[in-house]
């Protein structure tokens, strides 16, 4: 199968890999805007561009920011490669959009559980179902490349 965009499967995988990313940078950018807000900043030069080196320190809030964005680098990431090496597959179309679904949506609200502190087990509930389809995934990536040894 190749990827292009008449392959169904594989513009699920874009449109929601493409989220994904959106989502990242987003967090990304709050990270950067909290710092700010806080005046915690983990550079010396950026402390001094913003008032002194007292502020180079840690923020409770910044960290969990941070904490939010390096998991969403951990499981995205995987996704992303997971995601196109399943589209070669020729997966069903209805099928593969509702694994690419169930990610986005369980990494959306495992972002707001962490960046808001929901209560728990809220976030971790999130985080095992956006591994379902990734599993899902990798299992059938296994299962067909079987034939090849």
């Amino acid at each position: 199968m190749t990827l292009n965009l008449k392959n169904e499967a594989f513009c699920s995988y874009i449109f929601y890999s493409s989220l994904l990313l959106v989502k990242m940078f987003a967090t990304a950018i709050l990270t950067g805007q909290v710092r700010l807000r806080k005046k915690a900043f983990a550079n010396p030069e950026d402390a001094l561009r913003h008032g002194g080196l007292k502020f180079c320190r840690a923020n409770p809030l910044v960290e969990r920011c941070r904490r939010a964005h390096r998991n969403d680098m951990e499981c995205i990431y995987p996704f992303l490669f997971l995601g196109v090496m399943y589209c070669l597959l020729d997966p069903s179309p209805s099928i593969a959009r509702i694994h690419f679904r169930i990610f986005f949506l369980a990494r959306m609200v495992h972002g707001v559980a962490y960046l808001c502190a929901l209560k728990a087990p809220t976030r971790s509930l999130a985080y095992m179902v956006g591994q379902i389809p990734c599993f899902s995934m990798a299992l059938k990536i296994l299962v067909n490349m079987a034939s090849f040894w």
